[in-house]
Order: structure tokens, then C-alpha cells, then sequence
């Protein structure tokens, strides 16, 4: 049987997905108006966005450096910037990776060549995850800089980091509706939406049961799924191709610490000249190397 297709079998359907999967996040972000929705609750105001939401944009400052893909990304009628993401894993870096996608989002809003530093809009950066960073138990955590020796001052420079908790127990500070659409995002389902009061959140409900029921997004998908199921197969056969190149290395290495020659050394091991030859010359170059670093130099160079 196909990998892909008995991967299926066990693969999540997606009526069973949540609005913390990624997949059915950003299928339902990419409409303006269900992006609104989220957002107006997250910060308790109405918002207008302006265009068509941004799903997996890409930002980095250089073709050489670190990129980033952002989930969600968006501005209002107001020029405000909005990026949001959902967060199923703690990876234990999320706080200061928050920290440069700040960095490359404020390096992405002024042109070339603007001088004028205020010209810079505010920007909100949210993360949604089923689990709470701090341990306080609160639903959201919203971060702006503030000056030490003097409490309450402020430094306004516009941007905002807010860490929405699904798994929150203490309300304090925070609407009744944000504490429903945590709860909706991490169970989205039929008995959750009926559940919450909230207008926005059964009119959310019905759009992304909308996404749920179309036959174009179910057949998306798979297709999304195959791909990482055929991805992780390729990673894996490279995996296990460089751990027979590098096991070939140490054997080639003990033997040239023998003084085998390669000629010999590949005759032992019933390889081609040319490649011992190589490894030959790699180790002699470079006697402080180890295996994997000379296997990562002559996969470039081969």
C-alpha cells in the first residue's frame, strides 16, 4: 500500500481539526471578515482591516539572512499591523522568538530611505497557544516596554506582544467573549459554539463549519498532507544516507590511520577509487574534522 494513502487512515480528518491546527487557521484567516471577528475580540474594539489578509508571508531583511513565515498577517483602516499565529508546541524559544519576529516586521515598514522614524505604524504581535508560558494562569498576557525607576511610564513605541493562554483559569482583566473564543479555537465545534453567547463567535462558527463542509478545502487538505508525508520520507532517506556515507568515512579513516592506500581501502571496501581518493585527501586537509563535517563538504562538493 502507498505510504501517502495508509498515512490517510490515520491522518486527522478535517472536520476533526480545531482552529488551533494550522491548516484550518489559515484557511479561515484568509477571509477578511473572519480575521476581523478574531481580532476585534483579542482587543476588545471593532476593527476594519484593509485588503485581503496575508497567510505564510515571508519577511527577512536580507536574501543571506534568516527568514521568517509569518500565520496571519494584516493591517486596519488605520494602518495598524497585525500579525497572528497559533501555537500548538511549546518549543521552549517561543519568547524570544517573538522578539525577532518583531524585529523583522518593524524593519518591513518603512520604505527605503524614510528618515522619519514616526512614520513606523503600531503593530501587534499574537501568539494563541494551549498552554500558559508563565504559569499565572491568565488567558492573556499583553507585553509593551516600561521604564524601571519609574512605574507607569510607558515607553510608546507602538508595539504590542500578546500571548493568548486556551488553557487560562483566571478571568481577571479580560471580557467573557475572549475567554469563549479561547475556548472555541482549542474545541471547535458544534457544542462549543452553542455554548458561548457571543454573536461573533456563532458567526465565526458558521463560516469555518462553511470551510469544514467544502469538498475543495477537504481535497486541499490531503493534498497538504500527502506532502509532508512524501517530505518526511525524503528527510528520512537523506538521513539514512548520510549515516551510511558517514559510516563509510570512519572505515576510510581507520584505514588510511593504517597507512592502507586508497587504491587498497577501496578494493577492501568495494567502493570507487575516485570517492576514497577524495576522503583521502579531505582527512589529510583537514585532520581536526570529524566524519560528519567531512561528509557535509564533499556532499556540497560531489
Amino acid at each position: 500500500m502507498d505510504i501517502a494513502v495508509k498515512n490517510r487512515q490515520t491522518v486527522k480528518r478535517l472536520k476533526e481539526l480545531t482552529l488551533l491546527d494550522r491548516f484550518l487557521f489559515a484557511e479561515t484567516m484568509e477571509d477578511k471578515r473572519n480575521l476581523q471577528l478574531i481580532l476585534s475580540i483579542i482587543l476588545g474594539k471593532e476593527l476594519e482591516l484593509k485588503g485581503q489578509p496575508q497567510v505564510e508571508k515571508e519577511l527577512r531583511t536580507a536574501p543571506w539572512l534568516r527568514s521568517i513565515r509569518l500565520d496571519v498577517y494584516t493591517t486596519d483602516e488605520e494602518r495598524r499591523v497585525y500579525s497572528t499565529e497559533v501555537q500548538k508546541i511549546n518549543t521552549g524559544n517561543l519568547v524570544k522568538r517573538s522578539r525577532f519576529y518583531q524585529a523583522l516586521i518593524d524593519g518591513s515598514l518603512l520604505m527605503p530611505g524614510e528618515i522619519d522614524f514616526n512614520e513606523m505604524q503600531p503593530s501587534y504581535l499574537i501568539s494563541i497557544m494551549p498552554f500558559d508560558l508563565w504559569g499565572y494562569g491568565r488567558y492573556k498576557y499583553t507585553f509593551r516596554m516600561t521604564c524601571q525607576e519609574q512605574e507607569g511610564l510607558l515607553l510608546e513605541d507602538g508595539a504590542s506582544r500578546i500571548f493568548l493562554n486556551t488553557h487560562g483559569t483566571n478571568g481577571e482583566g479580560v471580557g467573557t467573549e475572549l475567554i469563549e473564543l479561547l475556548h472555541y479555537m482549542e474545541h471547535t465545534t458544534d457544542q462549543s459554539a452553542s455554548h458561548s453567547t457571543s454573536q461573533r463567535i456563532k458567526e465565526l462558527h458558521g463560516r469555518v463549519s462553511q470551510l469544514k463542509a467544502s469538498e475543495e478545502i477537504g481535497v486541499k487538505y490531503m493534498q497538504e498532507w500527502e506532502e509532508r508525508i512524501y517530505l518526511q520520507q525524503e528527510a528520512r532517506a537523506e538521513g539514512e544516507a548520510a549515516g551510511e556515507s558517514v559510516k563509510l568515512i570512519k572505515q576510510v579513516r581507520k584505514k588510511a590511520a593504517k597507512g592502507v592506500t586508497a587504491e587498497a581501502c577501496a578494493d577492501m571496501l568495494e567502493e570507487e577509487v575516485y570517492l576514497i581518493e577524495k576522503i583521502y585527501d579531505m582527512i589529510k586537509a583537514n585532520p581536526d574534522w570529524d566524519d560528519t563535517r567531512i561528509y557535509e563538504t564533499l556532499k556540497v562538493s560531489r
